[in-house]
């Protein structure tokens, strides 16, 4: 009996947990909470204090990290509970545990890794969308430089060609002129 009512309270356990897992929505709520206080605790500590500029700072950091959440982060469902995690370095980070319709977050300097992981891998891909931008302007320019080129080519070899015709005429008639000296 002890067993049967020991199996069932963890039974029940089991079910209510697997029924209060919270979604992705909830962990990103949570998440975005966090980063907002991580934000406002940053600012303070650097000496930024409360005006408009800092508050649209502000702004553009919780919105770019709303943004990257929205596209890396990604939820491990367990039954019973679950975890979020991001791609940092290729490297799964887990971010945040999610029971009994509560998510738990970590630590403040998994935030700030996370953080600069992401504003490493946009400057990163910034550094190379203006790499091939550049390259693509080189190439462009060598493109004009080689039509240029067989356009000075092509010009030249027109002058070579009416330089020859010329060349020629005068020689045809050099040379009907000594027929007809040498015919009288």
């Amino acid at each position: 009996m002890k067993k049967f009512l020991i199996g069932a309270v963890v039974l029940i356990a089991v079910i209510a947990m697997a029924k209060t897992v919270p979604d992705k929505k909830a962990h990103k709520k949570a998440m975005m909470e966090a980063v907002k206080a991580y934000v406002d605790e940053e600012a303070t500590e650097r000496g930024m204090g409360d005006n408009i500029l800092t508050d649209l700072g502000k702004g553009i950091v919780n919105k770019t990290i709303e943004v990257a959440l929205n596209s890396k982060l990604e939820v491990d469902n367990y039954l019973i509970f679950n975890t979020t995690h991001v791609e940092l370095d290729g490297e799964p980070q887990v971010l945040s545990l999610g029971i009994f319709n509560h998510v738990f977050t970590f630590d403040k300097q998994m935030l700030r890794d996370a953080l600069e992981a992401s504003a490493k891998e946009k400057a990163e891909q910034k550094s190379e969308r203006k790499s091939a931008k550049e390259a693509r302007k080189e190439a462009r320019r060598l493109e004009k430089q080689l039509k240029k080129e067989e356009k000075r080519r092509e010009k030249a070899a027109r002058k070579e060609k009416k330089k020859a015709i010329k060349q020629a005429k005068k020689l045809r008639k050099s040379i009907e002129k000594e027929i007809k000296k040498s015919s009288e």
